[in-house]
């Protein structure tokens, strides 16, 4: 079988993306990247491998590290060698799939949705092919903090936390929170907490508690993709408000609104995600008088709080709680596995909330709680998001500007937090789709959007976006290179 110049094969012998000094060795990496495009049926059955001999002089790689490799799929049962021939990609039965930790990652289908992109993004691939992730890379995390805590909790009595935790979360995380917030002109008490699963589950017990469906939830547009597929299993219909440089489209908003009269409007006033953009002051009060003259409840959402330095305008520190509720986190800081949030609302409601977390999954696991609260108390959490600040500050301009040189736009003008939005000029699905093809995971605009409509504009993680090669093969994929 001959292979076509611009069959997968073939690009992948022009790909970059073996990493010498990597987390994987060489191997691993063939043959992760191998399987990856097997599962995905983009190398179907019958396709021949590049040679040894070609492999290795194309990628400057020993023939004893690609016979490894190739032996490795052989022995998984992806590839069979034919003696003389060489080796070819195995017709498998769906039996046979990899029951491995990524299966379900290698699962995801050619559609561009959020579950696309949810799914890509538990690939095990390095940071730095992952420009479209919402995470920062964990060597840029502090393991110390965890480890350490991890440490100081196994030397207390195991009794103490071997029960379910507080429902309501571990009391001394939330006046730990009590403090944070104050920070942040947040006034609160530890009645005004309840811990959650992350600030996803924060969201969900928000939905629970105030729509049913039919009822209309507006979100900003572009806006976090996850509301999206969790809100419509609820059956509620979303409508986005479009987010401009300092905030939400006022009129819009107020026109939207009245029209639709919608329980909730979801949002983010500093540190959007995706656009990294931030609420003006003025912006916010006209946000929150609508939000009384319409009776509407605003729900948001601080995740990306602690990589802003100083306070900045917040809903809550505006509204006090009184039709804000408050939602933030940790694991964009600390660790994306460290699934501890919080909601802050009117006492009243907290404990409403606090029973449907009961109802949904009784109690929070109380070690990440009391992990958290150790960090947090100790002291040392704030010299580590003054790094994290400092090292996104170093990258964001210089990859703007490697943005810009293939001719694309940012929005606004982002002076902190990891991501830029950027439009591309061209449909930003198929640019996510040929990425894939080379390694890399782009987080297109369509999924950002409440309607998943086709887009030009793109998300991109500063701290994931330094990659050369990766700007290389962007540039080539858009044709400006």
């Amino acid at each position: 079988m001959t292979v076509a110049q611009d069959h997968p094969i073939a690009r992948a012998s022009r790909a970059a993306w073996l990493v010498a000094d990597g987390d994987r060795t060489l191997v691993e990496q063939i043959v992760d990247w191998y399987q990856g495009r097997i599962d995905e049926r983009v190398l179907r059955p019958g396709a021949r491998l590049p040679s040894i001999r070609r492999f290795a002089a194309d990628h400057g790689v020993s023939r004893f590290t690609v016979v490894e490799a190739y032996d490795r799929l052989v022995a998984r049962g992806f590839v069979e060698s034919r003696r003389g021939a060489g080796f070819y990609v195995r017709e498998r039965r769906e039996a046979e799939r990899r029951p491995s930790p990524d299966a379900w990652a290698e699962s995801a289908r050619n559609d561009i949705d959020v579950v696309w992109l949810l799914r890509n993004m538990f690939k095990r691939m390095p940071a730095g092919d992952m420009p479209g992730g919402g995470v920062l890379p964990a060597p840029w995390l502090d393991e110390t903090l965890i480890a350490s805590s991890l440490r100081a909790i196994g030397r207390q009595s195991a009794l103490s936390y071997l029960d379910y935790g507080h429902p309501q979360g571990f009391p001394p995380l939330r006046e730990q929170l009590q403090r944070k917030l104050a920070e942040l002109g947040i006034d609160t008490e530890p009645a005004n907490l309840l811990t959650t699963n992350g600030v996803t589950q924060g969201l969900d017990l928000i939905a629970q508690r105030f729509v049913k469906p039919g009822d209309t939830v507006l979100v900003d547009e572009p806006s976090w993709f996850l509301l999206f597929g969790r809100y419509a299993t609820l059956g509620v219909r979303l409508v986005g408000v479009p987010r401009l440089d300092d905030g939400p489209d006022l009129e819009r908003l107020e026109a939207l609104a009245s029209e639709h009269r919608p329980r909730l409007y979801v949002t983010t006033a500093v540190l959007h995600n995706p656009t990294g953009s931030s609420m003006s002051a003025a912006k916010a009060f006209r946000v929150l008088r609508l939000a009384e003259s319409l009776d509407f409840r605003i729900v948001e959402d601080d995740v990306y709080a602690d990589l802003w330095q100083g306070a900045g305008t917040r809903l809550a520190s505006l509204d006090q709680l009184d039709r804000v509720i408050y939602l933030g986190g940790f694991s964009k800081t600390l660790a994306a596995s460290l699934r501890v949030g919080f909601v802050a609302c009117e006492a009243g409601l907290a404990r409403e909330l606090t029973d449907l977390k009961m109802l949904v999954g009784l109690t929070s696991p109380e070690i990440g709680e009391r992990i958290v609260h150790r960090v947090l108390s100790e002291g040392h959490y704030r010299r580590h998001l003054q790094r994290l600040r400092e090292r996104l500050d170093a990258v964001r301009d210089p990859v703007r500007r490697e943005l810009e040189r293939l001719g694309l736009r940012i929005a606004g003008d982002p002076s902190a937090g990891m991501f830029l939005w950027a439009d591309t000029g061209a449909d930003a699905n198929r640019i996510a789709r040929e990425m894939l093809d080379h390694g890399y995971l782009m987080a297109p605009g369509s999924l950002f959007l409440p309607d998943q409509r086709p887009s030009t504009w793109m998300r991109f993680n500063v701290a994931c976006s330094r990659n050369p090669a990766m700007i290389r093969r962007l540039g080539q994929v858009l044709g400006r290179q």
